[in-house]
């Protein structure tokens, strides 16, 4: 519902934060970055983040053209998630992310509050 009402504003930023708009996928971004990743190497990688919640993030990721998945008919099965152009494009917008967090310090102004 809320997703809806960001898309429904028209703004740009607001579709674009829609894409994104939860606290993994960024996340999820960076850790896959230039590479191919298995589930389960993803899932140690962010390992706060539970299995479903995991799986959910990365259907919608893969919904929204972000990234790619390339299932293996071996067994046991396999699974390798890559970023798409569209996912890559993304990297140095968090990049830049990341610096601004670390000029301003924010885990020290969020424990202060």
């Amino acid at each position: 519902m809320r997703q809806q009402k960001i898309l429904q504003c028209g703004c740009s930023l607001g579709k674009a934060m829609s894409a994104l708009g939860s606290k993994w996928k960024p996340i999820i971004v960076m850790v896959i970055n230039n590479r191919k990743l298995r589930f389960g190497e993803i899932a140690v990688r962010i390992s706060v983040i539970s299995r479903k919640v995991l799986t959910d993030q990365l259907k919608e990721m893969e919904m929204d053209g972000l990234l790619t998945r390339q299932e293996f008919k071996e067994l046991p099965p396999r699974v390798e998630y890559q970023l798409t152009e569209k996912g890559l494009a993304l990297l140095p917008i968090l990049n830049l992310l990341e610096e601004w967090e670390a000029k301003y310090d924010l885990k020290e102004s969020l424990e202060q509050a």
